[in-house]
């Protein structure tokens, strides 16, 4: 029997977040998804899963919802790691345990965290690699010198989600 790999997608304010989620868990958050199809293919292939489109997926979807009202600071919904080995994995679980809700960390900083100094270009390859952006808060890593850095969901998303933390000024228009 193969178990599924439930998706949906829904509206933020950050325009439209796939989700997918496998049985023990959230598994991907993919941003911009307009045409999620072939990601869900590929997702679903690489677990070996039935793909099976949902109205919803909660808790997911709830805390998201929740988040973007501002009534949500920490997530706790299941996660499914199995997109993320190795040295990524271990600096996205330390991101997610340790940055909370309105702070932001430098890349060094997290590569002296994870115990190898000087990696701070490995924990950026980690952040791009991140399949839970959002709940798994790559948008609060930073450059050291207080640039934004890179995001995969786009400079102005990693902007938008910074000023609904607090970290940054809402844009003026």
């Amino acid at each position: 029997m193969v178990d599924n790999l439930e998706w949906t997608v829904t509206e933020t304010p950050i325009g439209p977040l796939m989700l997918a989620a496998t049985p023990a868990g959230l598994v991907k958050v993919h941003f911009h998804a307009d045409r999620p199809e072939r990601v869900v293919a590929a997702i679903a292939a690489r677990l070996e899963l039935e793909p099976v489109r949902v109205a919803r997926i909660d808790p997911a979807q709830e805390q998201l919802e929740a988040y973007f009202k501002g009534d949500l600071t920490v997530f706790t919904v299941p996660l499914d790691w199995s997109l993320s080995s190795g040295f990524n994995r271990a600096v996205l679980e330390l991101l997610y345990a340790r940055v909370r809700f309105g702070a932001v960390v430098g890349y060094g900083d997290l590569a002296t965290w994870v115990g190898e100094p000087g990696a701070s270009r490995a924990v950026g390859v980690a952040m791009g690699s991140n399949p839970l952006p959002v709940i798994v808060p790559c948008h609060r890593v930073v450059n050291s010198n207080g640039d934004l850095g890179g995001f995969g969901g786009g400079l102005e998303t990693k902007r938008h989600l910074l000023a609904h933390e607090g970290v940054l000024p809402e844009p003026l228009f």
